[in-house]
């Protein structure tokens, strides 16, 4: 019997990825408010005591009457760390934010093939908004402003 006929066919759960979406946009709401006003940026740090960890950079890229676009990315991160970029998009007449890229990879699809030559998971698009949702969620509780540098 033919094994792609054995394996389970990837269903995109539509409605957690809208969870998700909607909970981002309230996260983003909090940490960048005037963010539909077209130009706004914000650093949060996260710090351990006098060691600074990193810093969530959100800067508003494109903004026009119904989305805004942003650049969500980490500044001075450990070494060892890889740095995140995303680009996010803003739905504010439907109050949900989704990636819309990150790093060099444009246009996500909501489904991937598995295996692919980019060696995208069949629910990269899921994970990724997930990932923004804990991040921004981590920075709202632990964060802090970014002290200007004199």
């Amino acid at each position: 019997m033919d094994v792609t006929l054995l394996r389970e066919r990837f269903r995109v759960d539509l409605a957690g990825l809208q969870a998700a979406c909607e909970a981002n946009y309230a996260r983003l709401l909090r940490l960048l408010p005037d963010m539909r006003g077209g130009c706004g940026a914000r650093r949060v740090a996260l710090s351990q005591g006098e060691h600074l960890l990193g810093v969530l950079a959100l800067e508003v890229i494109e903004s026009c009457p119904y989305t805004t676009t942003l650049r969500v990315s980490q500044e001075h991160s450990l070494p060892w760390l890889p740095v995140p970029r995303l680009e996010v998009r803003v739905y504010h007449d439907a109050r949900m934010a989704e990636v819309v890229g990150a790093e060099n990879a444009r246009r996500l699809h909501i489904r991937y093939p598995y295996p692919n030559a980019a060696m995208h998971q069949p629910d990269e698009k899921t994970q990724l908004n997930l990932f923004l949702g804990e991040w921004l969620s981590h920075c709202l509780s632990c964060g802090h402003e970014l002290e200007p540098v004199i």
